[in-house]
């Protein structure tokens, strides 16, 4: 019945586990990383996939028990499914997501289906275990169990650090399905051959080789089906499209490095309008036009720009000496440089021999940087929205906190406060420094959103002195309500 000697058998069954653990967690952050990247919830949808998923394994290991009869057949007829489902759920919740817009119902279903028949595989796994020599099975379960939760530490590792940014979502989980269809075929046409009688044999066979023909002609389209969708979903053709471990960029619009088609481009960053050519200019003045013109400006901090523009708007100062770029995604600022149309629209400024990059997370980077000398004159945060999940932390207390240590005296910071204004000034007011709000009005209706209504954004400058009167010359100067007390946003949490 089992070709190689009972040790090597029951390894082999082992390294299955693993293969299938690691494919399973993949399949899993996969899910889970989509619905971050297109609804900027990770917390929701973590908490959606993790629930379902972790449910709808233990209805699976319930099931399994019917199955046991014929372990190996069952546990190949599984791997295939689970292949053909997992491989092809980032293209089939993208698509709904673009064209039908029931997400999370078909994120529900899915976790569904991929958790029962993940919880399907222990069960199959452990009676193959026993057939190839009985033992005690508390023994049996140990060495399964550490063979799950080592292959799930290896996906949970590969995904992020190795998956995603080679491979992007929608390879990286037609390539796992692959790997869960090789798996389940060495244990039912290899190791247990003997089991299936040769039609079932035939059948699983023709299964297995079909689920991977559908998954690679997937492979063969996805490319066509990609600029489709986000041809819909960003309202025109996509020039370039690319994967970090951070976020996805894409950028649209703009053929040509001179000014005119330069305006037309539109740059997001995780599914946001992080950059609209036509309204960068009067963003990026008026983020950095009155922290500029409040004091000295020798020395500058951008905390995220990686785009360069505003390290361009604060160059074009006079008296800037030196410039200190500090973005997370070495990707964002390589596109930065090397772009055509975000040279033009930045004038190369991440090339200035005053402009020093640096790749790291501005939280972290805060932390750990030398404050001796308090050493920025003029601080600016041109960072990802507050109520992103990842960019939360970047409108607390403690970051706020951070950034006043390195304000040199008489310094000013400046921050894209979104909606959250109030809230945002609330908090810069604990942490000492005095806030003032402000606002400007885009310029170009079309990169508003909903369109044709000229954007409004909300900005607040802070000082640990009284900032000058004019400085908010030229945009519009903001009175904080009174009908709550100032702490109350404290009081709450961060914004």
């Amino acid at each position: 019945m089992i070709n190689p000697t009972p040790r090597a058998a029951r390894l082999l069954v082992l390294l299955a586990a693993f293969v299938c653990a690691a494919c399973g967690l993949v399949y899993e952050l996969e899910l889970v990383a989509l619905g971050s990247y297109l609804l900027g919830d990770s917390v929701t949808e973590a908490s959606v996939v993790l629930s379902v998923m972790v449910c709808a394994m233990g209805v699976g290991s319930l099931l399994a028990k019917r199955f046991t009869l014929r372990p190996a057949a069952s546990f190949a007829l599984v791997e295939s499914l689970l292949a053909l489902v997992g491989g092809l759920s980032v293209i089939a919740l993208y698509g709904c997501f673009v064209w039908l817009g029931h997400y999370q119902a078909a994120l529900v279903g899915f976790a569904s289906l991929i958790g029962l028949l993940i919880g399907a595989e222990i069960p199959l796994l452990m009676t193959l275990m026993q057939r190839i020599r009985r033992q005690e099975a508390g023994r049996a379960v140990a060495d399964l169990f550490a063979a799950d939760y080592v292959g799930a530490l290896v996906g949970g590792l590969a995904f992020p650090f190795l998956l995603l940014p080679t491979l992007g979502q929608l390879t990286g989980a037609l390539l796992t399905g692959v790997v869960n269809t090789v798996a389940g075929g060495l244990i039912a046409f290899w190791l247990f051959r003997a089991e299936p009688a040769p039609r079932v044999r035939l059948l699983l066979g023709l299964c297995s080789g079909a689920v991977v023909v559908v998954l690679a002609l997937a492979w063969a389209g996805s490319g066509a089906f990609e600029r489709a969708a986000q041809r819909r979903l960003y309202g025109g053709p996509v020039r370039v499209s690319l994967q970090s471990r951070f976020q996805q960029i894409v950028l649209t619009g703009g053929t040509g490095p001179d000014a005119d088609t330069a305006q037309t481009a539109r740059l997001y960053l995780a599914g946001h309008l992080a950059v609209c050519g036509r309204d960068q200019a009067a963003y990026h003045a008026a983020l950095t036009g009155p922290a500029l013109r409040g004091g000295p400006r020798a020395r500058v901090l951008v905390l995220g720009g990686g785009d360069g523009l505003a390290a361009r708007h604060v160059l074009g100062a006079p008296g800037v000496r030196r410039v200190t770029v500090v973005e997370q995604d070495p990707l964002l600022l390589r596109l930065a440089e090397a772009d055509p149309v975000l040279r033009s629209l930045n004038a190369g400024a991440l090339a200035d021999p005053r402009v020093r990059t640096v790749t790291a997370d501005a939280f972290g980077w805060l932390r750990t940087a030398p404050r001796q000398e308090r050493p920025y004159d003029v601080i600016v945060a041109d960072l990802p929205s507050a109520g992103q999940d990842t960019a939360d932390k970047l409108y607390t207390r403690e970051f706020y906190g951070l950034v006043r240590r390195m304000l040199a005296p008489g310094g000013r910071l400046v921050v894209h406060a979104g909606t959250r204004l109030w809230s945002v000034a609330d908090t810069l007011r604990a942490v000492g420094l005095r806030p003032a709000g402000y606002a400007a009005t885009g310029t170009n209706p079309t990169c508003a959103d909903p369109p044709f209504t000229p954007a409004t954004w909300h900005f607040v400058l802070a000082s640990e002195a009284p900032l000058p009167r004019d400085v908010l010359r030229g945009v519009d100067p903001l009175t904080e309500p009174s009908g709550l007390p100032p702490r109350v946003a404290t009081l709450l949490g961060p914004p």
